[in-house]
């Protein structure tokens, strides 16, 4: 079941995420985009249609004017498209797959929808992983299905193969699936008759080279298969569990699989067959039948409504239509692996098995890293961004193993990433449109890691040079054999980016060996901590499921009021539905209707309070305050609050008050952003988009992509670009309307929010178009003023803008005229004359220090003076040696010390000082003469070494290094180990 929607058993942790930091990085779902570049043009034999008949006899409704319509017209269904014929593989591009499965399944009834984002919106599932995952609300009955079966085209991230990546003929991290789900429309009988038909008449397989895997105990699809479909017996596999039955965990939706297998060997028959052997079958089709509720005792029972899910993937369709290899060599991705082959200047079919390996993961992981980025995804050290990162590395590292330098021509401080990208996002059209807008911001943000990671790379050589020479020195004192530490080993591949296998080479060179062993258990170690990534998606029914199938949803009014009455339709204490809660208790409340805001589009939910009537005198019988509103199953908004007076049962009228002062804050702060992120754009790029957003009643937070700090100039432009526009008292439009239509004009969509067929379009005009659901003002002159407060970066690649506007700017700039003015009267000068007042007392300040430093160095050196005639001489070589503790001397007159006395001593001298200057620090400092550094001794790594006695560590050059600790009790002995090893070092020496 490899191209499952899901795998049916649950599989280890990726490589790649297992060592990823366990902080995680919680991007929410980005807007759905458009999948395809042009409208899909329906075949001439079936366009216009009312209402078509398959070969299983069912009705199906064609698209008239955006929506479906039915007819009594018995005609049967051609293949989707005319123009793409029956021809041989060289007609079968990538493009034209798609097409014809979209198509295919468009004729019978079938709503086209664009991919999701690579980045979900499900806290369960870390990458989009599957086709079926934007339907997993209707699936669990969670959300109210729009159409009755639709079909897709699904951008797939899969990393926990990553080992088998360019080894296997199959395995991928990016990947395409094509998938038909029916929610409660139709079943096995016709998903399976389709599922063939597809196959064999649209894409024209031979029938007697496909074979059908189905459920051990699934008889239905197994007579299916074979008395209508006419597949033989022999060609139809029983298998168990957990081949052939998807389940998403230990409870929910599940039901028995079938797959469709092509057969590359025919003529090897029937006989002892298995679908397993990748070398003969491959698996390019998978059906799942959602017939059954899995209970928390293991049962089965019969969902109420089946659902069909399949996934097709399309670079395995593309690998046995176009009758190459393996699924690299198709022209999915087959035109990267060239780019980067012509880069290195070697012939992909005469080069060694080795180069095509890694020609093949640079053509898989290019394509993963530049839909991640499209889709918002900064490579980083955490979460998602850092599958970005270590993608990114992979293909860097294999780029420079097959012989690629510098950009690949003739630069050799250049990047080669940004060329292989302008491949992938000329292959990007009909798979995802908005990648081409992007190009610029995906080619800089690659440019930008790669060259940072050449830097790494050339650093971690270094640091393994260091460590080999350090394994073979212990080694040579112990009598030992020398060996890198497996937490060496680790510190290379997951800091530096080194591959083990290079590792092991490099040290082999050496005569040094690898504790593998050792690193396997670091990788583990780190597996464990990481709990960022998920690679199945979780399903389950239980008390909320049926919860929502007595609530309706809740009516939302407050976008004109912000008082109303309602009912309450449920109770909630602990998760658990309960008829009525007393005084005291916290309390989730759902009503029928609502004026308050629920949390969504990065907008608070809204405070305020509920009153439940007494009777006939209109009394408070019950006192509950708001303190959030949040949205959940679907739409239906969660009142939490606690009970202030009285009690409230199910049933109730109630008087819904929204707190207007915090709601005002809430509206002029969400326009604000609106504002923020028009002029973010006028002033830095049009590229940069949002990444995340807070509106708070307070302050505002956006997140946006950019590659370096603003200027203070630009924070300026912005700043009065923002206070113009709200200077302008523009009255605020919204609408609602149909999504393509909102798109078509321009609207930006809010990051984190998913849309539905009709969308609410909320405009300044001249200024900024948004899809948006939040509150805003009416008028920009609400907003008052704007004041930004802070700007950061937060990750790689993303900075952060935290702002004020409303009543709590008023706040702010009244609290800062307030500093300034006891700043004034502390200064005894006007405001205008503070900063130059301020910068004379800074040089004043800094004079001062120097001479105290100065001062101080003096003191050490006349310390030192004294301690020149208690060196050590030790033989053969009469080295002169002190080894001090100079008390509470600082790091700079320990330096000065060191340097007097390694002149006075003159060659052969070692000096090794410390001290404790306070707060709990150590300073250590060693200086070497050259004689001394002649006889191997450096001083870098002497006092690196003693360091960590003392809790700390430092280096530098062989004659000279500094160091710092934080246990001065260890001082002493720290000091004695450095006087026997100093002592015992020269002594050796010859």
């Amino acid at each position: 079941m490899e191209v499952a929607a899901l795998s049916a058993t649950s599989r280890s942790l990726s490589p790649l995420l297992s060592t990823a930091p366990a902080i995680r990085l919680r991007l929410r779902l980005l807007p759905p985009r458009c999948v395809f570049g042009r409208r899909l043009r329906t075949s001439p034999r079936t366009r216009g249609l009312g209402c078509v008949r398959d070969s299983v006899g069912r009705r199906h409704s064609s698209r008239k004017n955006g929506f479906f319509v039915t007819s009594s017209s018995s005609a049967s269904v051609e293949p989707a498209t005319q123009e793409l014929g029956t021809a041989g593989a060289g007609e079968w591009s990538g493009d034209a797959i798609r097409r014809r499965f979209l198509e295919f399944y468009a004729a019978r009834g079938h709503k086209i929808l664009p991919s999701s984002s690579l980045v979900p919106d499900d806290p369960t599932v870390f990458l989009t992983i599957a086709g079926m995952l934007q339907f997993k609300p209707i699936f669990l009955g969670k959300e109210p299905r729009r159409v009755p079966c639709a079909t897709t085209s699904q951008k797939c991230i899969r990393t926990n193969d990553i080992e088998n990546v360019g080894r296997t003929a199959r395995h991928q991290t990016f990947f395409e699936m094509l998938g038909n789900f029916s929610f409660g429309d139709y079943f096995k009988k016709e998903a399976t008759a389709w599922a063939w038909e597809l196959a064999t008449k649209e894409y024209g397989l031979p029938a007697e080279r496909l074979w059908i895997s189905v459920f051990e105990d699934d008889n239905e699809a197994f007579d299916i298969w074979h008395n209508e479909v006419g597949v033989p017996k022999e060609r139809i596999k029983r298998m168990g569990a957990e081949d052939n039955f998807w389940t998403s965990g230990a409870t929910g939706p599940c039901g028995p699989c079938s797959e469709i297998y092509y057969d590359f060997y025919p003529e090897r028959g029937s006989s002892d067959a298995d679908l397993g052997d990748d070398s003969r079958f491959i698996e390019f089709y998978n059906l799942v039948f959602m017939q059954y509720n899995k209970k928390d005792d293991g049962s089965l029972e019969p969902l109420k409504q089946k659902n069909i899910d399949t996934g097709m993937g399309l670079e395995r369709m593309a690998h046995i239509l176009q009758k190459v290899p393996n699924n690299y060599e198709t022209d999915l991705i087959f035109p990267i692996i060239e780019k980067a082959a012509s880069m290195a200047l070697v012939s992909y079919a005469k080069t060694d098995d080795a180069t095509k390996i890694n020609l093949k993961i640079i053509g898989d992981h290019m394509r993963a890293v530049v839909y991640l980025i499209a889709d918002g995804v900064i490579p980083s050290n955490i979460g998602r961004g850092y599958v970005v990162r270590r993608l990114i590395r992979r293909v860097v590292r294999m780029g420079r193993l097959i012989g690629i330098r510098g950009d690949g021509h003739g630069n050799s401080g250049g990047a080669f990433l940004p060329s292989l990208a302008d491949v992938v996002i000329s292959l990007s059209s009909e798979i995802d449109p908005d990648v081409e807008s992007r190009r610029r911001s995906i080619i800089e943000e690659l440019q930008r890691e790669e060259l940072r990671f050449v830097q790494t790379l050339e650093r971690g050589e270094k640091l393994l040079d260091e460590l080999l020479d350090e394994a073979l020195l212990s080694a040579g004192n112990n009598g030992d054999k020398p060996s890198l530490s497996g937490k060496d080993v680790f510190l290379l591949y997951d800091t530096y980016g080194f591959p083990v296998e290079i590792t092991a080479e490099i040290a082999s060179e050496r005569g040094v060996t690898v504790d593998i062993e050792g690193f396997c258990i670091e990788m583990e170690n780190q597996r464990k901590q990481s709990q960022a990534a998920h690679n199945v998606v979780k399903l389950s029914v239980g008390n909320e499921t049926e919860i929502v199938k007595s609530i309706p949803d809740t009516e939302f009014l407050g976008y004109d009021s912000l008082s109303a009455s309602a009912v309450v339709k449920g109770l909630l204490v602990n998760g658990n539905p309960v008829n009525e809660v007393s005084e005291g208790s916290e309390v989730e409340i759902l009503l029928d209707r609502t004026p308050f805001y629920a949390e969504s589009g990065g907008q608070v939910g809204d405070n305020g309070f509920l009153y439940v009537n007494g009777g006939e005198d209109r009394s408070q019988a019950a006192v509950i305050e708001i303190n959030d509103v949040q949205k959940s199953l679907g739409n239906i908004f969660v009142h939490k609050g606690t009970i202030k007076q009285g009690s409230v049962e199910v049933g109730n009228e109630v008087d819904a008050s929204v707190d207007a002062k915090l709601r005002q804050g809430a509206k002029a702060h969400h326009t604000a952003t609106h504002l923020l992120q028009s002029a973010l754009k006028s002033v830095v790029g049009s590229e940069t988009s949002q990444a995340g957003s807070l509106v708070a009643f307070d302050r505002l937070r956006f997140d946006f992509n950019f590659h370096r700090p603003l200027s203070d100039e630009e924070l300026t432009t912005i700043e009065s670009l923002v206070n113009q526009w709200i200077g302008n008292a523009a009255h605020l439009e919204t609408k609602v309307m149909a999504l393509q239509d909102a798109k078509n004009a321009g609207a930006l969509a809010m990051f984190g929010e998913k849309y539905g067929e009709q969308v609410r379009v909320v405009e300044v005009p001249g200024v900024s178009l948004e899809l948006c659901g939040g509150t805003h003002v009416s008028n920009t002159a609400e907003i008052r003023g704007f004041k930004i407060i802070s700007e950061q970066g937060i990750a790689s690649g993303i900075r952060r803008i935290e702002a004020v506007a409303g009543d709590a700017f008023v706040d702010y700039v009244c609290a800062r005229d307030n500093y300034m003015r006891r700043l004034c009267s502390s200064l005894k000068v006007k405001a205008e004359d503070v900063n130059s007042r301020v910068e004379t007392i800074l040089e004043e300040l800094r004079a001062t220090r120097n001479e105290v430093s100065s001062l101080r160095s003096k003191i050490a050196v006349l310390k030192a003076a004294s301690l020149a005639s208690k060196a050590r001489t030790v033989e053969p070589q009469n080295v002169r040696i002190v080894v001090e503790n100079m008390g509470d001397v600082d790091a700079d007159g320990l330096k000065s010390a060191a340097e007097y006395l390694i002149d006075t001593l003159q060659d052969p001298a070692a000096v090794i000082l410390g001290s404790s200057p306070g707060d709990g620090k150590v300073s250590l400092v060693a200086a070497f003469s050259p004689a001394v550094v002649k006889m191997g001794l450096q001083a870098g790594k002497f006092v690196g070494g003693i360091a960590k006695l003392c809790g700390g560590g430092g280096g530098g050059k062989p004659n000279f290094a500094q160091a710092g600790g934080r246990k001065p009790e260890n001082l002493s002995d720290a000091l004695e180990k450095a006087r026997a090893e100093i002592v015992a070092g020269v002594s050796s020496s010859s």
